[in-house]
């Protein structure tokens, strides 16, 4: 499903136009990566989480040059589906 779609879910759903449901869609994308962004995470009840996790220093190999690298210490975005959630699609097949 891509975003174009859960537009047009929401707009049927809802009865609004599609071009304000797409500016709430969008608004609230940005809010997430905001809040992400300045180190908040966002939760969502009955949906999940948007956690920010922390990966720590490493060190890796460039196998063409074969050389030794060091990856330092950086954060990620991850995603935590709510149990309802994950109960819900757990048995998708």
């Amino acid at each position: 499903m891509t975003k174009a779609d859960i537009v047009n879910e929401i707009a049927k759903a809802t009865g609004l136009e599609k071009i304000t449901v797409q500016n709430v869609v969008e608004c609230y994308m940005e809010c997430v990566k905001d809040s992400l962004s300045k180190g908040n995470n966002v939760y969502l009840r009955g949906f999940g989480s948007f956690v920010i996790k922390k990966r720590a220093k490493k060190t890796a190999r460039n196998i063409t040059k074969n050389t030794t690298i060091t990856i330092p210490e950086h954060s990620i975005p991850s995603f935590k589906p709510a149990k309802v959630f994950y109960n819900q699609v757990k048995n998708v097949k």
